[in-house]
């Protein structure tokens, strides 16, 4: 089969990558909205990273058509913006005291088996991992932290107790098990696409590749037309034979 010059491309909401993005976006705007005041920079670099993450991803495997570059460098763009977005989470974890998960925390899995597609999906987990009381191992500043047991009604590193301490703690490390789980498939995605690219070529290799295969396919209809005109010259030869 012939290479087509415009491959298929622009398959964005099939992607993992953009999914998880999607959803790492749609619940940081909830928990900004709750837990960040709405008129700080913070509230609008946080929404704006987790945008920009989504958007960099879809305009990437959009542009793909022609130009694999492109699609390299927006797809890092957006790896880029989550990691920013992940700074964002981890500070507002350590400025208020709240301790961050380990690795090994028992809750990073159960969020990752639990599967949401929703932020609604991921609300509820936060409701009910806090209304449990599920405990995990000791992320920086232990398992009490710097804010009391688990953040269940921990204390700021300044000011009195925090009243939505526990949830904090919770949506914040659930949104850092997210943004996880979405950078590693970006790193993969951007090592799959670099791949491709060097072994491929862009758009002007594949338009070399593409012309170069038309040029050397014969043309099905240039050869009837050869032989008609060789026939014609030959039948006036043998009229003019005859006419001697």
């Amino acid at each position: 089969m012939a290479e087509a010059l415009i491959p298929k491309h622009g398959g964005y909401r099939h992607l993992k990558s953009f999914q998880v993005a999607q959803l790492i976006y749609d619940v940081t705007v909830r928990f900004c909205d709750r837990f960040i005041e709405k008129r700080s920079r913070t509230h609008d670099q946080m929404v704006q990273a987790a945008r920009s993450g989504v958007q960099n991803i879809a305009e990437g495997s959009q542009a793909s058509g022609t130009s694999k570059k492109t699609e390299l460098t927006l797809t890092n763009v957006a790896r880029a913006s989550l990691e920013e977005l992940r700074l964002d989470y981890e500070d507002f974890l350590r400025q208020r005291g709240l301790p961050l998960w380990d690795r090994a925390d028992p809750r990073r899995q159960a969020l990752i088996d639990r599967r949401c597609a929703t932020a609604d999906e991921v609300a509820a987990w936060v409701r009910q991992c806090g209304q449990s009381g599920l405990r995990g191992l000791s992320g920086q500043g232990g398992l009490s932290g710097q804010g009391g047991q688990g953040g269940q009604g921990g204390q700021a590193s300044r000011g009195g107790p925090r009243r939505h301490a526990p949830y904090e703690e919770i949506a914040a490390n659930a949104v850092l098990v997210l943004l996880a789980v979405a950078c590693a498939l970006l790193d993969r995605q951007i090592a799959a696409q670099a791949a491709a690219f060097e072994y491929e070529g862009g758009f002007t290799e594949r338009l070399h590749r593409v012309r170069s295969a038309n040029r050397s396919t014969p043309s099905s209809k240039s050869t009837p037309s050869t032989k008609s005109t060789k026939s014609t010259k030959s039948t006036k030869s043998t009229k003019s034979t005859k006419g001697l």
